[in-house]
């Protein structure tokens, strides 16, 4: 995915070697996503099917499931979010960036969440997910997010507490114009950021980037369509 992914575990046994197990399994599991759907890595599946090097029988069933999930995607956010992207001349190409990560997150996390007596965050370029393994009680949120202010990035505008849940953010601070407005084509450099809570980090992300696009659209979508998760725009 080409981006930095850290793991915290807290257990009153963090020696356990289960819990190395799990850990190992979070971050070969992500190997193998990138292996497939990198859109960096010339060897990956998702680059090898359109150069044409690789027939769409013979790839990973990921690459369907995830072609998919950016349907349903485009189609809950009413198209705020786009894998497809156009190009001058040229077919629209595939590029599911704005969806593998929270997928291949959230999926790892599950390694994590057959251990017994811990809590976890995974955190993958500046996206993250919390969580317990079994028989851990979560009656009181365990973890405290900062979420950082685009503007200045030295301060914390606000912070989030967690037990469970995701926690998905996007702008243009960070990594420059990479979002594109898929109403006009264009890459989106303003100001400010836009953070979503909820359940699950693979829709956590595609919302905060069709927020990024369109927050008000995106709020009123929300709350109709995902009243989980709650949108923060600063």
């Amino acid at each position: 995915m080409g981006l930095p992914v850290s793991l915290h575990v807290r257990a009153v046994e963090p020696d356990r070697p289960e819990i190395e197990l799990a850990a190992g399994r979070v971050f070969a599991h992500l190997e193998r996503v990138d292996r497939v759907l990198s859109t960096w890595r010339a060897d990956s599946d998702l680059l090898r099917l359109q150069h044409g090097e690789l027939d769409a029988d013979q790839a990973h069933p990921w690459l369907a499931e995830v072609t998919d999930l950016c349907l349903e995607a485009e189609d809950r956010t009413d198209g705020l979010f786009r894998a497809w992207r156009s190009r001058a001349g040229g077919r629209p190409t595939f590029d599911p960036t704005g969806l593998v990560k929270g997928w291949a997150v959230a999926a790892a996390a599950a390694h994590l969440e057959t251990v017994a007596d811990i809590a976890f965050s995974i955190g993958a370029g500046g996206d993250i997910v919390v969580g317990v393994g079994h028989g851990m009680l979560d009656a009181r949120p365990i973890w405290r997010i900062g979420i950082e202010n685009a503007r200045d990035r030295s301060q914390v505008a606000d912070v989030v507490t967690l037990s469970r849940g995701a926690v998905a953010t996007s702008g243009a601070a960070a990594r420059g114009a990479h979002i594109v407005d898929p109403r006009t084509g264009q890459p989106l450099s303003r100001p400010g950021s836009t953070t979503v809570v909820g359940p699950d980090l693979l829709w956590a992300d595609v919302w905060a980037t069709a927020a990024f696009v369109d927050p008000t659209t995106t709020r009123r979508l929300l709350e109709a369509r995902d009243p989980a998760y709650r949108l923060i725009v600063l």
